[in-house]
């Protein structure tokens, strides 16, 4: 249970140094972008966030790393990174992180907090969407380049840019599985309303026999829808549909960024995220 570990700052240079370690068993032995001990103990000083997650016996099981500045004029919080062990995940360790770190920064007077994440990922979109109440108005075609940590695997970068409310009713509702908040892995009764209200811009294509790993195809997307919400599938497991079939990795990837890039410069945001067993399906809806 989550609630066995203990998350606080590092405070050490061994304990920034264990966070460079983590962060190496997560993206790679070698990860040329791992955030230095000296940046992250200038980050603290700066009102950003380097903090670890510890359990009984004192080892590091996570961590979360952020920097603040100013966006648009307007000082805002960029959360750069949050790992959890594997063997520890889906125990609600990463959700506490990214609490503490609202917490901090809305200590700070900070209410706007930003991070990305791969859309294909279904993990980080149950977290970020339906477990913390994030919004994402903003898709980013490849925005790290080429990088030499495995867990990209020649799919590219591409990133949705989380924007989290922290003090909106949506954010305080999710944190606190209210009655219409997701939680459980279970979608809340807007959500599902909404996923029900919503046209396919992207719906799967059958199931391809050929790989592997007997994955989802994606079907060609729908650029012509003028509906209030649609909706964009992905894959459930795209880590294990990279390691089976790359060239269908990358089919996806095309795919959802057609339909994704398209709807959101329209002036849609992703307000939901339903997550499935071999498809999971995210809702856009426009923006208020």
């Amino acid at each position: 249970m989550s609630d066995a570990f203990t998350i606080r700052d590092f405070e050490t240079v061994e304990e920034y140094r264990g966070c460079v370690a983590l962060q190496e068993e997560t993206w790679g032995a070698g990860f040329s972008e791992s955030v230095s001990p000296a940046i992250q103990k200038v980050a603290q000083i700066l009102g950003g966030v380097a903090a670890g997650a510890y359990d009984a016996e004192g080892k590091l099981v996570g961590f979360v790393f952020g920097m603040t500045g100013l966006r648009g004029g307007e000082v805002v919080h960029w959360a750069d990174m949050l790992a959890v062990r594997a063997g520890t995940r889906d125990a609600g360790l990463g959700r506490r992180l990214k609490a503490y770190q609202r917490e901090k920064m809305l200590g700070l007077g900070i209410d706007r907090m930003f991070w990305t994440f791969d859309p294909l990922q279904s993990r980080n979109a149950h977290l970020n969407i339906t477990k913390l109440g994030a919004v994402v108005r903003e898709y980013v075609p490849d925005m790290y380049g080429d990088t030499d940590s495995p867990l990209h695997r020649g799919i590219g970068t591409d990133r949705f840019v989380a924007l989290w409310l922290m003090g909106s009713a949506r954010v305080v509702e999710r944190l606190g599985d209210g009655p219409d908040a997701p939680f459980g892995g279970a979608l809340g009764v807007r959500a599902a309303r909404a996923l029900r209200g919503a046209s396919p811009a992207l719906a799967p294509a059958g199931t391809d026999t050929d790989g592997a790993g007997q994955h989802p195809r994606p079907g060609d997307p729908d650029l012509g829808l003028a509906d209030d919400a649609v909706s964009v599938v992905i894959p459930s497991d795209v880590v294990r549909l990279m390691a089976d079939d790359t060239g269908l990795a990358v089919a996806w990837r095309v795919a959802t960024r057609a339909a994704l890039a398209h709807y959101m410069a329209r002036g849609y945001e992703v307000r939901e995220f339903d997550r499935g067993t071999t498809v999971s399906r995210y809702v856009l809806v426009r923006g208020e």
